[in-house]
Parts: structure tokens; C-alpha cells; sequence
């Protein structure tokens, strides 16, 4: 999961006729055809002189946009390589921040209305089409109460701040600026902190509040944040790391600096969270488990399942949809028991899989990532048949950081435009002697390193002749449905040759078909946690400490997890759909790269793109 934000050559056959017949056909094409080229020309011409000042219009608007976008939002500026606000952390919990947000979109998208859009190239029409639709759903977004809950145990800024002062995230600490940029950005905190504190009161009035059992998990991650000594702090290992060239009275203005903070803002900070999370909000969260029992919850679900999904689907249809895919999936894997000849039920394959002992092999971390790594060489040479256009952008694969590890699933994150930054794979290892081989290790490669998010990401944030602001976008029915649907792939790259791997991806599969389940099930028809837990375990081969994580995840972040499946199902589609309209026009590697080529957007504007596509090779 990643949570933040190319040319097709067809060979036209002629049929075969007889000799002369081709003659006049062929003569009669080529006086066509001049005729024709005489006239597009004229016409180009005409048409590139009307559309230059939209276009240039466009272009304008659009760098407008993103220069401002910069600075309301400099951690995103950060995490796309732009370093101009490395030391800014703005306070976005304010309604002073929200107003400023309300008026920064709707300008941008009263200016673009202006655009004529007939006016406007092919590429500039889809931009112009994304940047509507984004507007609009930041709009609508802000209509929203969610405000009221600023973090959860799942994603947050408390939680985000510990990965990037831990020095191994997007915030660079190579220069002695680099430094003096955190310890700005970190003093921000604060504020920050004390608003956010603020807005949680306002949810507590107002009975728009976080379900106790992800308070419950909140507590402890605010706890493991808090030292006595600053030496011990997370916040203290870029000083342990500092560049050797430093010079010995910046190494010692540094080190001092960073103590003070530490224990001046950054251990403050988490011990008011703690103390407030604990003693004040814990005894007002609320028992149930669905934001359909907070006021406005199900006009706010409604909105985080078009914002997730980018489609019109009620959250009806896509229950129903998964309880399909529940049963579809079901009888693959019942196939796969059967073939490795397992005498028993399904349920008791699945306590198979996740007991035997030759299913966790592995004694150390680094035995896991290097298992990951084989799967990578693996599929090197099959890899080159599928896709033309390759990133270059590094990659590499890490462990996750202990501070998160324990609440944290398996995650990518982007690597910089200039490659100065790789892509990783983070993998999170609480025990590597409980690492289960068979919970989809090839699956999970292709869909979160290579070629899923690694690809697809890169790709995109590479493409210098898109606007930054779909250079940078995020779309996770897109994002998520391509790396799912990558997962599909296994067979086609050389994997899931051993059927237990092949049975892992069908439960990685079957895990995004049981979300469909629960996650509408959960904030629409009123399943607890604990039923939603349960269908979860008996679905697939998942603990019941990974059923409760994911569970709780769908709790925090609603709508979210639909995003996966509703997007792989749709780029299934339609690739099914240009097999078998194109034939032997059809090339498994350009569909690919024409799928990856303009980057994220909205599944509508999507397929009306992939028709566009196929249509000019029939």
C-alpha cells in the first residue's frame, strides 16, 4: 500500500485481394491520402493557432496551482523533492488553514472553467478533466467533519513526524541546512499539537469521535515516543548519523540543539497527547465501530467511497461485488488444497499453512528481505516481455522501523524524481521466526515493489511533460487496482510456480475481496469489529492479531481498503475487453505501458482514455 499522491505502434493488415483489385484500391488510397494530409495540415495549422493560448492558459494556471500547493503544503512538498520548505510545518488544524483551503480550491477551479476545453490537445484535455474533478472532491471533502479527528492509530502527522525525524524517510539529512531545516519544522509541533488537541474536544461535544479500541492503540504510540534522556530519543538518531564532513563546532551546535528540542517540544508534545488521549478522550471514544454512528457518518462514508473508488458504485453494489469475489476466490482456493492433496476442509488448510513449521523457515530480518530479493531476480528476465518502459528511479528493500512496525502493513514508499531518493519496500518483521512464507511473499512483491507502486509510481513522478500536479497526484482506485492487478500477474513474470505461493496470492486476493465485505458492511450495516474480525479469519489465512490490525485500519480510514479491488477489477476489464476487440493487435506490453503512461487519475477518466487508445489500433 502506498498512502500519500506511454507510445503504442500498431501494423495494420491488408486484406488479401487479387492484383489489380489492390492496384486501385492502393491508387485511390494514396489520392486520399494527400488530399487528406493537405487538408489535416491546413486544419493543424488552424487549429494549433486557436488552441496555443488555451493551452499556454492551462500550463499557466497549473504552475500557478502547484507553486502554491508548495507552500500550504510543504510535507508533500518534501516527500516530492521539492526542498524549498524543508523547515515549514504548517498548522493545519485550524479553521483559519481550512478556510484558506475552501477559497484556494474553488478559485483554482472558477479559474479553469474559464478554459475552453474543446480548445485544448488531447493530453491537456485529460489534465484538464483530473484537475475538475480534484477540485470538486476537495471541495466536497471539506464539507466534511472529519476534521474533528485529526489522527488515529493508523496514519497521522504524530505518527508521520517519528518516520521522518527518524532520518530514514523523505526528509533529507545530508547538509548542515538540512539539519537547521528539522529543528524548524519540528518546533511546529507544538501548535500543532495544542490544536489538535482542541479539534479532538470539539469531536467530543459534538459526538464526532474515534471508536475506543483505536484509541486504546493510540495511547502506547504516543507513550513509545517519550524519553527522559535525548540521547535515547527516535528524534535523536539523525545526530548518531550526522555526516562525518561536518565541521566540529556545527557537529556540537547540532547535537546541542537537537537535545534541547527534544526535550523542550518534541517529548512535551507526546506527553500531552498521551495524557489527553488517556485521561480525557479514551473514557468519550465510542463503542461502535462504523462512522455511520457519528453525526453526518453516512454522508461522510459515502464520500470516502467515492474518493477511494473514483466511481458512481453505491457502497451496496460493491458489497455485493465482493461477496461474489468472496465465492469465486473460494473455489480456487479449494482447488489449490486439492491439488497439493490435503485431506481436510478449507479451515483446516488454512491452520495448516500458518502452523507447519516449514512455513517459517527464516531466524533473522535479514533472511526475510533477502527472500524478497530472490523473488525480485527471479522475474528480471520476464519482466523485459511485459513492459517497455521501465523507471529510473533505484529501489531497495528495508525493514520496518521497530517504532511502527507493530501496527504498520507492508508499504512502499516513492523514491524522488531525481533519484537521489530510492523507492522502498518497507516490510514490517515483529519475529522473523514467525515470518510465514505462505502469506503471499510473491504477491506482496509484485504488488508493492516491482510492478506495482515501484513502476507505477516512478513512472509517473519521471514523466517531466505531465504537470506537476499529476507528476505528484494519487488516486488509489488507480494506484491500488494497478498493483493488485499486477498481483494477477505472477504466472505470466515466472512465479507462483510452488502452489503454496500461488495460494498465498489467492488469499491476498481473497483479502481485498473480504474488505469489499467488510469494510461496507462495517460502516453501513452496523457489524461490530469482533464479526467483522471473525469473517475476516474465516475467509482466509490471516491471525487473529492481523484480522484485528486490518479491521481496525477499515475503522480509521473508511473506504479506503475498496479501493484495491474496485481498481484491479477494472483494469481486468479492460484489458479482457481490448483482447478480445484487437486480437492479435493486442500487445500485452503496450496495453501496459498505455495503462501507466499519463500517470494516476480517476477510473472514469481512465477507461475513456484506454477506449481512445484501442480504438486507434483497430
Amino acid at each position: 500500500m502506498w498512502y500519500f499522491q506511454f507510445t503504442i505502434h500498431s501494423i495494420h493488415q491488408t486484406p488479401f485481394l487479387k492484383m489489380k483489385s489492390i492496384f486501385i484500391i492502393c491508387t485511390t488510397a494514396v489520392l486520399l491520402f494527400l488530399t487528406s494530409c493537405n487538408q489535416n495540415s491546413n486544419s493543424e495549422n488552424s487549429d494549433a493557432a486557436i488552441d496555443t493560448a488555451a493551452n499556454n492558459n492551462l500550463s499557466a494556471l497549473l504552475d500557478r496551482y502547484w507553486e502554491e500547493n508548495a507552500r500550504l503544503f510543504p510535507l508533500q512538498a518534501t516527500a516530492n523533492g521539492d526542498n524549498r520548505y524543508n523547515d515549514q510545518l504548517p498548522n493545519d488544524q485550524t479553521v483559519a488553514f481550512r478556510d484558506t483551503l475552501r477559497n484556494y480550491y474553488q478559485t483554482y477551479l472558477d479559474d479553469i472553467k474559464k478554459i475552453d476545453r474543446s480548445k485544448l490537445n488531447g493530453k491537456n484535455k485529460i489534465t484538464y478533466d483530473i484537475f475538475v474533478y480534484e477540485m470538486n472532491s476537495q471541495i466536497d471533502g471539506l464539507r466534511l467533519n472529519a476534521w474533528m479527528m485529526p489522527f488515529n492509530q493508523f496514519w497521522g502527522l504524530p505518527l508521520m513526524l517519528g518516520q521522518l525525524g527518524s532520518g530514514s524517510s523523505i526528509q533529507p539529512f545530508k547538509t548542515v541546512k538540512d539539519y537547521d531545516n528539522w529543528l524548524s519544522r519540528l518546533k511546529d509541533f507544538t501548535p500543532w499539537t495544542d490544536s489538535a488537541i482542541g479539534n479532538f474536544r470539539i469531536g467530543i461535544d459534538s459526538g464526532v469521535v474515534l471508536p475506543r479500541t483505536l484509541v486504546v492503540k493510540m495511547i502506547p504510540q504516543m507513550e513509545s515516543l517519550i524519553v527522559n534522556d535525548p540521547v535515547k530519543s527516535l528524534f535523536y538518531t539523525p545526530v548518531i548519523n550526522m555526516p562525518k564532513d561536518f565541521s566540529d563546532s556545527d557537529k556540537e551546535r547540532i547535537t546541542t540543539a537537537y537535545k534541547n528540542t527534544i526535550m523542550s517540544e518534541v517529548v512535551p508534545s507526546f506527553k500531552k497527547l498521551h495524557s489527553f488521549l488517556k485521561n480525557e478522550y479514551l473514557p468519550k471514544a465510542r463503542s461502535t465501530s462504523g462512522i455511520s454512528s457519528i453525526p453526518g457518518g453516512k454522508e461522510t462514508y459515502n464520500y470516502f467511497v467515492k474518493l477511494w473508488t473514483t466511481t458512481n458504485e453505491t457502497p451496496e453494489q460493491i458489497y455485493q461485488t465482493g461477496l461474489a469475489e468472496v465465492d469465486r476466490i473460494t473455489a480456487l482456493m479449494d482447488s489449490v488444497k486439492n491439488t497439493v492433496g490435503f485431506k481436510g476442509s478449507l479451515d483446516e488448510f488454512f491452520h495448516y499453512l500458518k502452523t507447519d513449521k516449514k512455513f517459517t523457515p527464516y531466524t533473522t530480518p535479514q533472511q526475510v528481505l533477502d527472500a524478497f530479493e530472490a523473488i525480485h531476480k527471479k522475474m528480471e528476465p520476464y519482466l523485459k516481455t511485459m513492459y517497455k518502459h521501465v523507471p529510473k528511479t533505484p529501489f531497495e528493500i528495508r525493514q520496518t522501523e521497530a517504532f511502527r512496525a507493530a501496527s504498520a502493513s507492508a508499504e512502499y514508499n516513492p523514491g524522488s524524481p531525481d533519484g537521489s531518493r530510492p523507492g522502498i519496500f518497507y516490510v514490517p518483521i515483529l519475529d522473523a521466526t514467525k515470518f510465514n512464507t505462505t502469506s503471499g511473499m510473491e504477491s506482496l512483491f509484485l504488488h508493492e515493489a516491482i510492478p506495482g507502486h515501484h513502476y507505477q509510481i516512478s513512472l509517473q513522478q519521471e514523466d517531466t511533460s505531465l504537470p506537476k500536479f499529476r507528476r505528484f497526484n494519487w488516486y488509489g482506485a488507480y494506484g491500488e487496482g494497478y498493483a493488485l492487478y499486477c498481483e494477477s500477474l505472477g504466472k505470466e513474470l515466472g512465479l507462483y510456480t510452488d502452489p503454496y505461493q500461488y495460494m498465498g496470492a489467492l488469499g491476498d486476493e481473497m483479502h481485498r475481496a473480504v474488505r469489499l465485505v467488510v469494510d461496507v458492511a462495517i460502516h453501513t450495516k452496523n457489524m461490530t469489529r469482533e464479526e467483522a474480525i471473525q469473517y475476516m479469519m474465516s475467509k482466509e489465512q490471516i491471525s487473529e492479531e492481523g484480522a484485528t490490525a486490518e479491521i481496525e485500519r477499515y475503522m480509521a480510514i473508511p473506504g479506503q481498503a475498496l479501493s484495491y479491488k474496485v481498481g484491479q477489477l477494472k483494469i481486468r476489464e479492460l484489458r479482457s475487453k481490448y483482447e478480445k476487440e484487437l486480437g492479435n493487435k493486442f500487445v500485452l506490453a503496450d496495453f501496459h505501458d498505455e495503462l501507466l503512461k499519463d500517470g494516476g487519475m480517476p477510473l472514469q477518466i481512465l477507461e475513456s482514455k484506454m477506449d481512445e487508445w484501442a480504438a486507434s489500433l483497430k
